[in-house]
C-alpha cells in the first residue's frame, strides 16, 4: 500500500489531540481498506478479461461452458465478500436510506390526500 505521508493532527490540548489522532487512524485504515478493494476489483476485471479472451481465441467449440467462466464466478464470489467486508452489509440499504424512503412515501401519501 502507498503511504501518503499525511501527518496526523497535532494540538496542544492533549485529550482533544488524542481523540483526533484516533479518528485520523480509523479514517486512514478505512481508506486503506477501500483502496485495497478497488485494486482487487481492478485486478479482477483485467485478469478475467484477459483469461476470457485467451479461452475464446484458443477454444474451437464450447466457449459458453461453465469451465470458461469458473474463475470469474468463484473469484467474483470472493470479491463480493471483500465488498461486504469493506463497505458493510448495509451499504445499499442503510438506515439513512430507509429513513429517506419512508419520508418519500409519507410525502406521496400526503399529496394523495390533499
Amino acid at each position: 500500500m502507498k503511504d501518503y505521508n499525511i501527518e496526523p493532527y497535532i494540538d496542544n490540548n492533549s485529550q482533544r489531540s488524542f481523540e483526533e489522532e484516533e479518528a485520523y487512524i480509523r479514517a486512514k485504515k478505512k481508506l486503506d481498506k477501500i483502496i485495497g478493494f478497488y485494486w482487487h476489483l481492478a485486478s479482477y476485471l483485467v485478469v478475467n478479461i484477459v483469461l476470457l479472451y485467451i479461452i475464446y481465441v484458443n477454444t474451437e467449440s464450447g466457449f459458453w461452458s461453465f469451465g470458461s467462466f469458473s474463475t470469474a464466478i468463484f473469484w467474483g464470489i470472493g470479491l463480493f465478500f471483500h465488498f461486504l467486508g469493506v463497505f458493510g452489509r448495509n451499504y445499499l440499504f442503510s438506515k439513512a436510506w430507509e429513513d429517506r424512503k419512508i419520508a418519500e412515501y409519507m410525502e406521496d401519501e400526503k399529496r394523495r390526500w390533499e
